[in-house]
C-alpha cells in the first residue's frame, strides 16, 4: 500500500512537471508569435507588397489589388502616384484620406489592407534557394522547409538573418526565429 501510494505521488509530480514544462513552452512560443504579430501591426510597406484600397461608397476610386512599385508608389484614381513605401497601413489610410479630402470628397472613408506580403529569401546551403511567399507564423524552420530543406553540407547552427529594414545588421538565428516579409536568410556551410 505504501509503495503504491509512493508511486502515485511520483507519477503525480511527473505529470505536474511535464504540464508545467508544456505550459512554459506554449507561453514562450506564443510570446515569439505575439512579437511577430506586433511587428506586423507596425509593418511598413515596401516594393512588391500587394494591397487593396477601399474608398467607402466610391467604387471608382477603390482598388481591389495594387502592387507597390519599385519606387514605393501606388497609382490612385484622380490623385495619381502616392508614395506608400515605409508607411504603415494606418499611415497610408490617413495619407489617401487627406489627398481625397476637399477637392474630390467631403468625408472620405478609406481602408487599406494587405492582400499579399512581399517575399522573403532563402539562400546558401538549401536545396532550392530563392524567394518565397510570406505567410503568418513563418519561422526559419518553415522557411528552410519551403526551400527544400538543408543540403548535406549545411550547418544547422550557422543560420544568418538580415532584416530588410536593417541591412547592416546580420544576426545569428535558430530554427524558431520568426521571419518577416523582405527578410534574407542565409544557411552557411558546415566545415565538419
Amino acid at each position: 500500500m505504501y509503495l503504491h501510494h509512493k508511486l502515485s505521488e511520483q507519477s503525480m509530480y511527473k505529470v505536474i512537471s511535464y504540464s508545467f514544462l508544456l505550459v512554459l513552452s506554449l507561453v514562450l512560443l506564443s510570446m515569439a508569435f505575439a512579437s511577430q504579430a506586433q511587428e506586423l501591426n507596425q509593418y511598413r510597406l515596401g516594393a512588391d507588397d500587394e494591397i487593396s484600397v477601399n474608398v467607402f461608397n466610391e467604387p471608382d476610386l477603390s482598388l481591389a489589388k495594387t502592387r507597390v512599385a519599385a519606387n514605393g508608389t501606388i497609382s490612385m484614381p484622380l490623385i495619381g502616384q502616392v508614395v506608400v513605401k515605409g508607411l504603415t497601413i494606418d499611415e497610408v489610410e490617413l495619407k489617401i484620406t487627406k489627398l481625397y479630402l476637399g477637392d474630390y470628397l467631403k468625408k472620405p472613408d478609406v481602408s487599406v489592407a494587405i492582400v499579399e506580403y512581399r517575399q522573403f529569401y532563402v539562400n546558401g546551403e538549401v536545396d532550392k534557394p530563392g524567394g518565397y511567399s510570406y505567410r503568418d507564423g513563418m519561422t526559419i524552420q518553415r522557411a528552410i522547409s519551403l526551400a527544400g530543406g538543408f543540403t548535406e553540407r549545411a550547418s544547422r547552427s550557422k543560420i544568418r538573418l538580415m532584416r530588410e529594414n536593417n541591412p547592416n545588421n546580420v544576426i545569428n538565428v535558430d530554427l524558431n526565429t520568426p521571419v518577416l516579409p523582405g527578410d534574407v536568410i542565409t544557411v552557411e556551410e558546415s566545415f565538419f
